[in-house]
């Protein structure tokens, strides 16, 4: 993505830090996945950070945009926030609070629910920041198989 030069930082407990270049306006990101519910309910404890996942199950994104300073990037200070698989599908995310409306922490957040017939094995994913005057920021996971989103074998049980 043009307008983007980024040094990664740190990987800190699933959190990867994007730092800025010198002289570069960028974003830092910071984000996990977690596993997520669908109509059919749960497939084990929600919000717990996972990255391999089975067919049928829903992959949550969890992502903090801050600017240079270290300020949260909100829905006023860009214009979207988006994931995008390898295979090219885009998940726009929205700002705010915990769908729960537990927490007070915002950020933005997207979610996939992986379709049956899909295949297993590693899938690359970027994060895109599309700032007000268009310029994307972008950030990817460490291209490790064993770090990347993984859809693995097997039937999920869903629980109500």
């Amino acid at each position: 993505m043009h307008g983007t030069r980024l040094q990664i930082g740190a990987l800190v407990g699933g959190l990867a830090l994007a730092l800025p270049a010198v002289g570069a306006t960028s974003f830092f990101f910071e984000g996990d996945m977690v596993r997520g519910g669908t109509e059919k309910g749960l497939t084990g404890p929600a919000c717990v950070l996972a990255s391999q996942f089975k067919r049928g199950e829903a992959v949550v994104w969890r992502i903090r945009v801050r600017d240079p300073q270290g300020r949260d990037v909100d829905g006023t200070m860009v214009k979207s926030v988006t994931v995008k698989l390898a295979d090219g599908q885009t998940f726009p995310a929205r700002f705010g609070p915990h769908p729960k409306g537990k927490d007070t922490d915002k950020f933005w957040s997207t979610s996939w629910i992986v379709p049956a017939d899909y295949p297993t094995g590693a899938l690359s994913y970027t994060v895109i920041a599309t700032a007000g005057d268009g310029t994307q920021h972008a950030w990817s996971p460490f291209k490790v198989a064993m770090s990347e989103l993984t859809i693995i074998p097997g039937d999920v049980t869903f629980t109500k």
